[in-house]
Parts: structure tokens; C-alpha cells; sequence
């Protein structure tokens, strides 16, 4: 069994999977990652099921080396370099961390959390079904804190493969975050136009247990005080302050907040990758709509295994390409959807 061993890491890295489900009531939180997307990328990349545990590195570099065998390693989500031993790593690629090679992460550029995960997986004993840190309630495995130097992950032995591996990934989308209005919207009166026509920004205090968001104030005539209920993943809670909250990943699992909406499932990981002072709107759209979004995400997730292609190849119809009409048009020649080819009449 190789091991992946942490030379540094920054406050915010953990080993992070899908999450604890069906004990909410209980007074459990479900936690898990912050992006399940750019989770379940890396992780099909390196072969594992889409929600195995996996490293979730925040906005600091981190680094890792590889003791008593090969890793194989795939790192996805925020935009940041990476490299092991001196050879660059890409984004949304394979690489093997051979036994002593270190391989360095840096910042992030864009985005805020990445996913490393090692194929084979993390060793660990599930807390409630799940290896996921939340470090508030003391749970996570191998670990139930944040990932420290020196802390060792077990994993299984890199297996010999003809190439590696890479994955085409989708242009991501603007700043407008989807909301579903409610439980509480119709208690805020003329401030639910205050709520979706006002700009807001991410604030630095924010954490994995809710972003702050910073902007006009949102007004509740009845009071900012309810009897506490449940609260989900996405919840947008307004304090007295007027200053919304969108409950996050380690949330609570009640709050005496009034909940203005609840951020769609299939933005909150775009949510979620936004940096301290970047700004967004907010859309409201009908469940029926949310639900639509939600079978989208679903089938973009089981489809991911067919977009993984051999690295270093863009996975290119060259032929197709070379007939393309592009001329005056922006196009990505490794994603297909920004150009066409020529019909039979066209010129």
C-alpha cells in the first residue's frame, strides 16, 4: 500500500467526500465537499466512484510526497499550478507521484477549493457512512481535523496504465446564482426586490459553514428572529443585520433565521468557487425548473467517464476541424460546442 504524505498544507485542506445523508434530524450535518463537481472530476479521472473521499485543498498551496510506492493522482477545480518534482501538472489530468517525488500545489488563481484525489482512494474508517472532516463536530477520517505535515493518507498502489488520462471540461458559467424563492420570502415584502436586483459580495469572513454576503441591506418587517426549523445546503438565511447568509457545505442543521431562498443544487458549487470579494446576482427560478437543473447535473456526472480522453491528445476531429467556418468567430478548437462544421450548403 502506497501512502501520499502532507509536507504543508494551509487551514482550509481536508479529506472531503460526498457527505453524511439521512441524520439531519438527528442533529447530524452532512458537510462533505464544498464542489461535488470538481470532486466527482477527479475522481472519475483517477478511476474511483464520483463521491470517493478525496483532498479538498482551499485557497493556499499545499504540497505532498509519495512514500512506499507510486501514486497516481488527478487534481481538479480551482485554477492554480501545480507540479511534481519540476513537471508541470494540468488541470483535469493524471499524473504519477513516484515514490519520494513531491508534488507541489500553489495557490489558487481563480476559483477557491481543488480536489486531489489518488486513485485507489483514501484509506479510512467511515464516521456515519462517511470520511468527510467537518472539524466543528470533532468527525473525519483518517483524520477528524483539518489535514496537517507530517499526516500520512494510505492509498492503494498505482497500477501501470498505457497513458494517462484527461478530461474535456465545460467553460464554466457567469455570475448569476439560481435561487428558488422561500420558505420565508413572502414574510419580506418589498425587500425580496431589494434581494434579487441588489449586487452582492462575497465577504472574507466567510467559511465552509456559509458565505457572507455584503450589500444592501435586506429589510424584514416582522423581525429577524423565527422559531428555529431545518435548514439545507443552499438556504440564504437574513440576520438582523439585512446582510444575507447562504448556508454552506458544514452548516447547522436548524436555524432561527428567516430563509429568504435556497440556492439551486446545480449552482452551488459555482457558489461555492467564488473568491472573498467577487460580486453575483441572484436569479429566481420555479422548483420545476430547479429540479430540471438538478437532472441535468446528473446526467453531466454520469456522463463524465465519456469525456475522459488520453492525455495530450485534445481529442480533436481534426478532419472536421480543418472544413469548420471559423474565420471572425472566437473558438476553442478542443471543445466542439464553439464551432461547427460546414453543412452540405454551405460555401
Amino acid at each position: 500500500m502506497s501512502q501520499l504524505v502532507v509536507i504543508s498544507a494551509g487551514p482550509a485542506t481536508s479529506v472531503q467526500d460526498a457527505g453524511r445523508f439521512g441524520a439531519q434530524r438527528y442533529g447530524l450535518t452532512s458537510g462533505g465537499a464544498m464542489d461535488r463537481v470538481a470532486l466527482a472530476m477527479a475522481n472519475v479521472l483517477a478511476g474511483n466512484p464520483p463521491f470517493a473521499a478525496a483532498i479538498e485543498i482551499g485557497p493556499v498551496a499545499a504540497a505532498f510526497t509519495a512514500r512506499h510506492g507510486a501514486v497516481r493522482v488527478a487534481l481538479s477545480g480551482a485554477g492554480r499550478t501545480a507540479d511534481i518534482a519540476g513537471t508541470p501538472l494540468p488541470l483535469n489530468e493524471t499524473a504519477l507521484v513516484a515514490e519520494g517525488e513531491t508534488l507541489t500545489i500553489g495557490p489558487a488563481r481563480d476559483g477557491v477549493f481543488s480536489y486531489l484525489a489518488l486513485a485507489g482512494g483514501i484509506t479510512g474508517e467511515p464516521v456515519f457512512g462517511s470520511l468527510s472532516v467537518n472539524a466543528r463536530a470533532g468527525l473525519g477520517s483518517p483524520f477528524p481535523r483539518p489535514l496537517q505535515s507530517g499526516d500520512a493518507l494510505d492509498t492503494g498502489a498505482a497500477h501501470v496504465l498505457p497513458h494517462e488520462r484527461a478530461l474535456a471540461v465545460p467553460a464554466s458559467a457567469d455570475a448569476v446564482i439560481r435561487v428558488v424563492m422561500g420558505p420565508q420570502d413572502d414574510e419580506f415584502g418589498a425587500a425580496r426586490d431589494t434581494f434579487l436586483g441588489g449586487a452582492w459580495r462575497i465577504s472574507a469572513t466567510s467559511d465552509r459553514m456559509g458565505y457572507r454576503l455584503e450589500g444592501p441591506k435586506v429589510v424584514h418587517p416582522g423581525g429577524h428572529n423565527i422559531v428555529s426549523d431545518g435548514v439545507v445546503h443552499g438556504s440564504i438565511q437574513v440576520p438582523g443585520s439585512g446582510q444575507p447568509i447562504v448556508l454552506m457545505a458544514d452548516h447547522g442543521t436548524t436555524g432561527g433565521y428567516p430563509k429568504i431562498a435556497t440556492v439551486i443544487t446545480a449552482d452551488l458549487g459555482r457558489l461555492a468557487q467564488m473568491q472573498a470579494g467577487a460580486m453575483l446576482r441572484f436569479k429566481a427560478i420555479s422548483v420545476e425548473a430547479a429540479q430540471q437543473e438538478a437532472r441535468r447535473l446528473a446526467e453531466f456526472l454520469h456522463d463524465l467517464p465519456g469525456r475522459i480522453h488520453p492525455a495530450g491528445s485534445a481529442g480533436l476531429n481534426l478532419v472536421e476541424l480543418h472544413k469548420a467556418n471559423v474565420a471572425g468567430v472566437a473558438v476553442n478548437a478542443v471543445d466542439t460546442a464553439t464551432w461547427q462544421p460546414r453543412t452540405a450548403n454551405e460555401p
